[in-house]
C-alpha cells in the first residue's frame, strides 16, 4: 500500500496528514510525519501535496472555524473494539462533549477500556476524541497535551473550565 503525507500550518502550529491510495484519512498528528501513527508494514511513503489536498482543505477549514463536520474517508487501522469506539466518537456533534463512562455505556463495556480506545486514535480532530472528558468534566489526558485540548474545546465553543 502505498501513503501519501504532507505537513501545513495551523494556529497550533505545523500538523500532519497521511491518505492511503484512495485519498482516505490513514492517520493525522500535531506536528511532522515522523509522529504519523502510521500501520505496520511495508508501504512506500511519500510526500505528495496533491494526494493530501482534501484532508488538508478540510482540517485548515476547521482550524479556521470554516467547518464543523468532516466528510473524509477514513483508512484507520485498529481492533473492531477501537473502531468501534471511534465510531461513536466521530458521532458526537460539534460543540458538544461526552465522558469516557457515557461512551462505555453505549458500547456496555468499561470506561477504562473506552480510555484506551480513545488515545489510541490516529486521526484527532477528524475523529474527535478531544471531545472526551472525565465524567465530573475534568480534563484528562489528551496524546497532545492538555493545552491543545483545550484550545479545540474552546475553539468549538465547548465549556472547559480553564
Amino acid at each position: 500500500m502505498n501513503l501519501y503525507t504532507s505537513t501545513f500550518n495551523t494556529p497550533l502550529g505545523g500538523f500532519s496528514v497521511a491518505v492511503d491510495e484512495a485519498g482516505s484519512l490513514v492517520a493525522s498528528t500535531f506536528g511532522r510525519t515522523s509522529r504519523l501513527s502510521l500501520p505496520a508494514g511495508s508501504h512506500k511513503i511519500e510526500s505528495s501535496e496533491s494526494r493530501t489536498r482534501a484532508a488538508r482543505d478540510q482540517l485548515t477549514e476547521y482550524f479556521s472555524g470554516r467547518r464543523r463536520d468532516f466528510s473524509l474517508a477514513l483508512s484507520s487501522r485498529g481492533t473492531p473494539f477501537q473502531k468501534r469506539v471511534w465510531g461513536l466518537l466521530v458521532k458526537i456533534p460539534f460543540g458538544s462533549a461526552r465522558s469516557y463512562g457515557d461512551i462505555a455505556k453505549a458500547l456496555k463495556s468499561s470506561a477504562r477500556a473506552v480510555g484506551g480506545a480513545v488515545g489510541s486514535n490516529p486521526c484527532c480532530p477528524v475523529v474527535p476524541c478531544h471531545r472526551i472528558i472525565g465524567s465530573d468534566g475534568s480534563l484528562t489526558g489528551f496524546a497532545f497535551g492538555l493545552d491543545t485540548k483545550v484550545w479545540l474545546l474552546k475553539h468549538e465553543g465547548i465549556p472547559c473550565g480553564r
